[in-house]
């Protein structure tokens, strides 16, 4: 999916309204940003179709009047542009009215419509704010829209998307292309919507700076430009102590997924990683890991002991552990000395039955990254994607990493980043192995939580895009110098 435009602050449709008002209030009348909108429109048709027969269908709020500007536009520019309402022009108010006056060609009703006969379709019927589901005319005439197989561009979301979080609202009709004004929204990042909004080209519509910069913004788009100035680079003076020691909890049946997530907590940047494992397993690991150092467990109490040397100041625990008991006693464990902590898999699992008693332990920096199914053992929520990850995290004091392929990272402050770069390759055993090792790997060269999943969400990305098809999650680790060489060149040459 194509991404073209700049700025990795996402509004959601409300925040995107007040700074409209607010950019009012600043003097730049709502006319004038409608007439940018409906500018960057037109421009972006005619940049990417031939000229062509083209249907604008129109809405009765500012969407639809940003519809009528770029109608009128591109028939100024020799197109054959058809316009329908669904509504009643006379009804239309304030910009949206203004904007239907720069009509001066017949209008029909949209839910009249028939698509044959156009090679185009501007969709500019319901704006990212639609918070009610489609029923009724509107419905059906976003099913036919949906059915026309004709292109389609839409103006902010394709119409039936929600634009805070991607979902359906009854029906929508996909787009080959979206245009957005000033700021994406998260339903341009989430699922479905993501899918329906084809190629998103964001323009500036001459909003104030002062407005945006004013604004408590609390949702990103991943990117380095959100993490990097606390990246953990290496300094000249640096050594192997300063780096920080990450300790990773081995299992003894399934000894390759903590193997892949040590290997990629050194990979990262690690100083030194140590993984414990059941004595009757050691020789395995030991084997297997040459600059990985491997240390036997006795007892159920090793662990515990493993970190009673508090230079080993960051834990990562669940990838192949087991669901037995002492799994959820090294979990514990570690969150009860508050040492830098991720929790995945097994050890998310552990604790389905009593998922409080995991919470009532986090006191200090921990992790969970759960996929969906580990999700729901734990957390009772409801909402859309980005809104149950802020809830997980709010109720639990954790960062709460929810993977899949528009995974969000939310932190107990509100603070929260939808990832865009993850190619679908990444579904493949083992990769989220890798991405806990490098999410632990960065918490223990000091690198906040939140900004540490962050980074480590996006690097496990961009491996896996070097990488393509056919990827196992061993090449990520092996992929991550180039990944990090290329960070490294950004952080030097902004």
């Amino acid at each position: 999916m194509s991404r073209s435009g700049s700025g990795y602050e996402l509004l959601a449709p409300a925040e995107m309204a007040a700074a409209d008002r607010a950019a009012m209030d600043a003097g730049v009348p709502g006319s004038v940003l409608m007439h940018a909108a409906g500018m960057a429109v037109a421009e972006a048709i005619a940049g990417r179709w031939p000229r062509g027969r083209l249907l604008v269908l129109c809405g009765p709020g500012n969407n639809g009047g940003d519809g009528f500007v770029a109608a009128s536009i591109l028939a100024a520019q020799g197109w054959p542009v058809s316009v329908a309402l669904l509504g009643e022009r006379e009804q239309l108010r304030g910009d949206a009215a203004w904007a239907a006056s720069l009509w001066t060609g017949p209008v029909m009703a949209a839910d009249q419509v028939d698509f044959l006969g156009y090679d185009l379709v501007l969709d500019a019927l319901f704006g990212a704010g639609l918070a009610r589901e489609l029923d009724g005319s509107a419905a059906r005439l976003v099913e036919r829209l949906a059915g026309s197989g004709l292109p389609v561009c839409a103006v902010d979301v394709p119409s039936g998307v929600d634009g805070a979080t991607g979902c359906v609202r009854g029906v929508a009709a996909g787009a080959a292309l979206t245009v957005t004004f000033e700021r994406g929204k998260p339903g341009h990042w989430l699922y479905p919507g993501r899918a329906l909004c084809g190629e998103l080209h964001l323009a500036g519509i001459g909003m104030p700076p002062s407005v945006l910069a004013g604004m408590d913004i609390q949702t990103w788009l991943n990117d380095p430009a959100v993490w990097l100035d606390v990246f953990p680079f290496p300094g000249e003076l640096g050594h192997k102590y300063t780096r920080g020691h990450a300790l990773v909890l081995g299992g003894a049946s399934m000894t390759g997924a903590s193997r892949l997530t040590a290997r990629a907590a050194q990979r990262v940047g690690a100083g030194l990683v140590t993984l414990a494992a059941p004595a009757a397993v050691w020789p395995v690991y030991a084997a297997a890991l040459e600059s990985v150092m491997v240390a036997a467990l006795d007892d159920t109490q090793g662990f515990a002991k493993l970190l009673a040397d508090e230079r080993r100041n960051a834990c990562i625990i669940g990838p192949g552990a087991g669901l037995g008991a002492s799994t959820r006693e090294a979990a514990l464990a570690a969150l009860r000395l508050q040492r830098a902590t991720v929790l995945d898999a097994d050890a998310l699992t552990v604790f389905q039955d009593a998922p409080q008693a995991l919470f009532d332990d986090i006191q200090g920096p921990c992790l969970l990254t759960p996929h969906e199914g580990e999700f729901a053992r734990l957390f009772a929520v409801e909402g859309g994607k980005l809104a149950r990850a802020r809830q997980a995290a709010h109720l639990s004091g954790a960062v709460v990493l929810l993977k899949g392929p528009d995974t969000v990272i939310a932190a107990p402050d509100g603070r929260a980043v939808i990832n865009g770069c993850a190619p679908p390759w990444l579904a493949s055993g083992g990769t989220g192995d890798v991405l806990a090792g490098l999410a632990g790997g960065l918490m223990a060269q000091g690198m906040p939580v939140f900004e540490a999943a962050c980074a480590a969400v996006w690097l496990h990305g961009q491996a896996a895009r070097q990488i393509g098809p056919g990827l196992v999650a061993e090449d990520l680790v092996a992929t991550m110098p180039g990944v990090l060489a290329a960070l490294f060149a950004r952080k030097k040459n902004p």
